[in-house]
């Protein structure tokens, strides 16, 4: 049975507010699936990089759910690529951490290509079995990457393709990057797991739209709502020339069309991603019509999916798409992008539409039938809430669990 298991997160918190720098829907994954396992009786210690000096090195978050800040370089937020020269540091302070607590862990999962370099070393060193859940893929990024985004590094595709032959597990959020997995890097199927990520239903769970508007003090417009890390890869510019294709009010006579943005510059082209789209939105006229939100908590957030009447998940590439699964599960019809994870995730033309590419003026096609069908609109909500519930916290602990005694049996 297992008892006690190490998550390795060198390059994020799951105590960092998600939606900037880092963190986004990793933190989530850490934060939700450490707590479900601890109600569960499994001990999990995350170990994540110190960014600060002002916070603990550990913290118990709830019992049997504690988090480990490892100094390795300087105690301040760093890019992944700044990150890289203090790997070996990284790996050094976990393993040193474990030896002199004397825990003895089932088995080591780690999160992310960087982390993975660390859980191959604790697998050589403490002979511990390895799982490891990369959360995006390198190659399969470069494959749809913006024209302004950098290509993925050497060292990471090199990292990747070792984790992937020297892990025990490797945990496919989708059977989509399941095929990933083997397309791109030629890994072995025995070896691969499909275990999809949550949804916290206590958090999101439709609510009345009138009264979510109330609490965060939008009046009658048609609100378009995009919510991620700022950075090309993830589409904002999408939908903000989206925007730009939809008329400024509908002919029901409501209010006007707007996009509410919710989410801060991410990795290095995330400031200047930032700035290219408050410049489209300057360009073609819709300062009155697009407003930019810091990110929330999530009970915030659940709010700001109920207050809007279609949710855009315009992403170049998505290994899941947690805001999709989120939205829906408010009862929010979604319209994504298809690729990635995305179509695992929407039940197309049931709870959502997905586009088959990035244009601009199909994503406003598909946010137009919703908007503009409000019989469309319902029933959309409706399916989104029912086929939301395959996705729970519950599920994922139960699969993982499953996974975890397969490789340390």
């Amino acid at each position: 049975m297992i008892s006690h298991v190490a998550y390795i997160a060198m390059h994020t918190s799951p105590l960092i507010q998600p939606g900037t720098g880092n963190a986004g829907g990793m933190n989530v994954y850490l934060d939700r699936l450490s707590r479900t396992m601890a109600e569960r009786d499994v001990h999990v210690t995350v170990f994540t990089r110190r960014t600060d000096t002002h916070t603990p090195s550990e913290a118990d978050v709830l019992p049997g759910y504690r988090v480990v800040q490892i100094e390795a370089g300087p105690p301040e937020r760093l890019s992944v690529g700044e990150m890289q020269p203090f790997a070996a540091e990284f790996a050094d302070g976990v393993e040193k951490w474990i030896r002199s607590e004397g825990i003895v862990f089932d088995l080591v999962h780690s999160h992310y290509w960087l982390s993975g370099r660390c859980g191959v070393r604790l697998k050589d060193a403490l002979g511990l079995p390895l799982a490891n859940s990369f959360h995006t893929l390198g190659k399969v990024k470069d494959a749809a990457r913006h024209r302004d985004e950098a290509p993925s590094s050497n060292d990471r595709l090199v990292t990747e393709q070792e984790v992937i032959s020297r892990s025990d597990c490797v945990i496919a959020s989708t059977p989509y990057e399941f095929e990933d997995l083997l397309e791109h890097y030629g890994a072995s199927p025995e070896r691969l797991c499909v275990s999809p990520p949550g949804v916290d239903h206590d958090v999101f769970n439709p609510g009345d739209q009138e009264r979510a508007r109330e609490r965060l003090g939008f009046g009658d417009e048609r609100i378009i709502l995009f919510v991620g890390r700022i950075q090309a890869h993830k589409g904002t510019d999408v939908a903000v020339q989206a925007l730009g294709h939809l008329p400024e009010r509908l002919s029901d006579g409501s209010g006007p069309t707007v996009l509410h943005i919710i989410g801060g510059a991410s990795g290095p082209d995330g400031s200047s991603e930032l700035t290219r789209c408050k410049e489209t939105t300057k360009h073609l006229g819709l300062e009155d019509r697009i407003r930019f939100f810091d990110p929330v908590p999530h009970r915030v957030l659940a709010d700001h999916y109920r207050a809007a009447d279609v949710v855009v998940v315009p992403s170049r590439s998505e290994s899941f798409g947690l805001v999709a699964a989120e939205a829906q599960a408010c009862g929010t019809p979604v319209v994504a992008a298809n690729t990635g994870g995305l179509p695992y995730v929407i039940d197309v033309a049931e709870s959502g539409l997905l586009v088959d590419n990035h244009d601009p003026a199909a994503f406003a096609t598909a946010i137009g039938a919703i908007l503009e069908h409000p019989s469309f609109a319902r029933r959309l909500s409706l399916s989104a809430v029912s086929f939301s519930q395959r996705f729970s916290w519950e599920s994922t602990a139960t699969r993982l669990l499953e996974l975890y005694e397969g490789i340390t049996a």
